[in-house]
C-alpha cells in the first residue's frame, strides 16, 4: 500500500505515545535489516541515591563473594571426610578380617586360600583359646584387631613359643609396648599405599615379601623405639612392615592385604598368605568385640592361670582335621561369650546397607547433598521482589538496534516479521474498538473500513506469510508503519460504543492508494 502526502493543514493534536509508536519503533537504513523489538519505558533504579543502602549492598555483596566459596570447600571436606570414614573398616566391627565372614572386610577368601595351600586354618574366639592352640608345635598366631585385646593379656604375647609367629594387624601404641616390642609408630597416612619391599631404598630381608613384590602396605608406618636401638628390626615396604627375629613378631601397618576387597589387588593375596601359610598351621583369633578382663584360673584345667575362664563354644579347625584343643573335628574349640560361635548361626539376609559397596553410598550423599546445594541457590530468594539499582542504563535505541542485528544475523524474518505485525496490532486494536484478540477477519474488515483498500489486502498485511527476502521484510515494515499511521491520523466517525464495521468487499484486484481524508478547514474568524 502507499499513500500520498498530507494535504497542508493545521498540525493534529499530538496522539499519546503508544498510538504514534511505529509498530516496532525502528527506522529501517539502507543496508540493514529493520528492527523488530518494541521499547517501552527505561526503568527506574530504586530510590536513593549513591549512599548509605548501596555501600550496604556492596559490603552484603563483598561478604557472599567471600562466604560463598569457603562455605563449598568447607562442605567439599566435610563430604570427603564422611566418605572417607565410611570407606575405611573399622576393626572394632564383628567380623573385621574373620575367617568365615564374606562382606568387603571379612577374610574368608584368604582363609580359603590358606587352605588350598594345605595350611590349617584354627577360628579361636577367646584369648585363653589361642594362646593354648599354639603350644602345641609350630604355628602362627593371627591376631588382626591388637585394639580389641584386654590390656592385663596383652603381656601373654611375650611368652608365646620359640616356635610361633605372631602377625599383628596396626597394632597400637600400646599393644606395641604392652608385648615388649621395639616399635613405636613413626607416622599414619591417609590410606594405604601400594609399594615395593625396598621402597625406601634399604633391602628386604624377609622372603615373603620378595615373593610378593608390591603390595597396600604403607599405611601406619613404623620405626624402632629410641630407647630399643639396639635391638634389631627388619622393615620392608617403607616401615609399613616390621619384623622382630628374636621373637619372631611381624607387625603389618595395613589390613588391605587380608581383606575379601583388597586381597586381589597387586601382590596382596601372596604377601598375605606367605606371612601365614610360614608354619603349616594358623591359628586366628576373631574377636567380635573388646576382649573381657583376664580372671584367675585355679590351675585344674588346661588354661594358663592369667587367662579368662573360656566356656564351651564352638571351635574351627578346618584345614587339618584337628579339635579346638586336641585336633580332632570342627565341633571342637574355643567358645565365644555367648556360649555359641558365630559360624554356628545362620547368616542373616543381607539388607540393602549391605547390597552395595561404602563408595556408592558416599556417592549416593554427596549427589544428594549436592542437589540439595543446587535447590537452595536456585530458591535463594526468599522474601518480595526488591528494586535494584542498574548497573548500566542502556538507551532504547541501541536496545532495538541490537535486537535487529541479531535477527539479521540469524536470517530470522519470519521471527521479526511477527514481531512487527504484533506490535501493530497492538496499537491498531484500541483506535479500532476491537477486543484483545479478535478474529483475523474482524480486524482485515475493520482496518479496510477504517484506512481505505480491501479486506484481503488488509488481511495480508497483518496475517500474511513470512517474507522470503530482507527487501520483503522491509517493505513489510514500511507498510505496517504507514498503516498504524493512518489509522491513527484519521478520526473515527463512530461512537466509541458502536460494534465493528461491517466487513468490505474482498477484491483481488491492485490495492488503490490509501490516503488519508482530508479534514475540513477551520474557520477563519475576522482578526477585528
Amino acid at each position: 500500500m502507499t499513500a500520498d502526502p498530507p494535504r497542508p493543514g493545521p498540525a493534529p493534536a499530538p496522539a499519546p505515545a503508544a498510538a504514534t509508536a511505529g509498530p516496532a519503533s525502528a527506522t529501517a537504513t539502507a543496508g540493514s535489516t529493520p528492527t523488530a523489538a518494541t521499547t517501552g519505558p527505561t526503568p527506574t533504579a530504586a530510590s536513593g541515591g549513591p549512599g548509605a543502602p548501596g555501600r550496604a549492598n556492596r559490603r552484603r555483596r563483598r561478604w557472599h563473594r567471600l562466604a560463598v566459596p569457603l562455605g563449598l570447600a568447607a562442605l567439599l571436606i566435610t563430604a570427603t571426610l564422611v566418605a572417607h570414614a565410611v570407606d575405611q573398616p573399622d576393626p572394632t566391627e564383628p567380623g573385621f578380617l574373620s575367617p568365615v565372614a564374606t562382606d568387603a572386610d571379612g577374610g574368608s577368601r584368604l582363609a580359603a586360600d590358606l587352605r588350598a595351600r594345605g595350611v590349617a586354618v584354627r577360628r579361636e574366639t577367646d584369648t585363653a583359646r589361642a594362646l593354648l592352640a599354639t603350644s602345641g608345635g609350630a604355628a602362627t598366631l593371627f591376631v588382626p584387631a591388637p585394639g580389641l585385646l584386654h590390656p592385663e593379656t596383652v603381656g601373654a604375647l611375650r611368652d608365646l613359643p620359640g616356635r610361633t609367629r605372631l602377625v599383628l594387624v596396626d597394632p597400637p601404641r600400646r599393644v606395641l609396648e604392652g608385648a615388649d616390642l621395639p616399635l613405636v609408630p613413626a607416622g599414619r597416612r591417609w590410606a594405604a599405599r601400594a609399594v615395593g619391599p625396598d621402597a625406601d631404598g634399604r633391602p628386604c630381608p624377609l622372603p615373603e615379601a620378595a615373593r610378593a613384590g608390591v603390595a597396600a602396605v604403607e599405611r601406619q608406618r613404623y620405626a624402632v623405639a629410641p630407647d630399643r636401638s639396639t635391638g634389631r628390626v627388619e622393615r620392608c615396604y617403607a616401615g609399613g612392615l616390621a619384623r622382630v627375629p628374636q621373637t619372631e613378631t611381624v607387625v603389618v601397618g595395613a589390613s588391605d592385604p587380608f581383606r575379601n576387597d583388597r586381597i586381589d589387588e597387586r601382590g596382596n593375596r601372596e604377601l598375605a598368605a606367605g606371612l601365614l601359610g610360614r608354619t603349616g598351621q594358623v591359628v586366628w583369633l576373631d574377636l567380635d568385640g573388646p576382649a573381657p578382663p583376664p580372671r584367675p584360673g585355679d590351675g585344674s584345667s588346661d588354661e594358663p592361670a592369667w587367662s579368662p575362664h573360656p566356656e564351651p563354644g564352638d571351635g574351627d579347625a578346618a584345614g587339618d582335621g584337628r579339635s579346638g584343643d586336641a585336633g580332632a573335628g570342627d565341633s571342637a574349640g574355643s567358645g565365644s561369650r555367648g556360649g555359641t560361635g558365630r559360624a554356628d548361626r545362620p547368616s542373616p539376609p543381607n539388607p540393602l546397607w549391605a547390597a552395595f559397596p561404602a563408595w556408592f553410598w558416599a556417592l549416593l550423599a554427596q549427589l544428594t547433598l549436592a542437589a540439595l546445594l543446587l535447590a537452595l541457590w536456585r530458591a535463594r530468594r526468599l522474601g518480595p521482589p526488591v528494586a535494584e539499582p542498574l548497573p548500566v542504563v542502556v538507551r532504547s535505541a541501541e536496545t532495538v538496534l541490537g535486537r535487529a542485528r541479531l535477527y539479521q544475523r540469524a536470517r530470522a524474518r519470519g521471527p521479526a516479521a511477527g514481531t512487527l505485525r504484533a506490535a501493530a496490532l497492538t496499537r491498531l486494536l484500541p483506535r479500532l474498538h476491537l477486543p484483545a484478540d479478535p478474529p483475523p477477519t474482524t480486524v482485515a474488515a475493520a482496518v479496510a473500513a477504517r484506512a481505505g483498500g480491501t479486506t484481503a489486502q488488509a488481511h495480508t498485511l497483518l496475517y500474511g506469510d513470512a517474507p522470503a527476502t530482507d527487501r520483503e521484510l522491509l517493505d513489510l515494515a514500511r507498510a505496517l508503519d504507514r498503516l498504524t499511521r493512518t489509522v491513527a491520523a484519521t478520526p473515527d466517525p463512530r461512537p466509541a460504543d458502536a460494534g465493528p464495521p461491517a466487513p468490505a468487499p474482498a477484491d483481488t484486484g491492485p490495492a488503490p492508494a490509501v490516503a488519508p481524508r482530508p479534514r475540513p478547514a477551520p474557520s477563519k474568524e475576522d482578526p477585528r
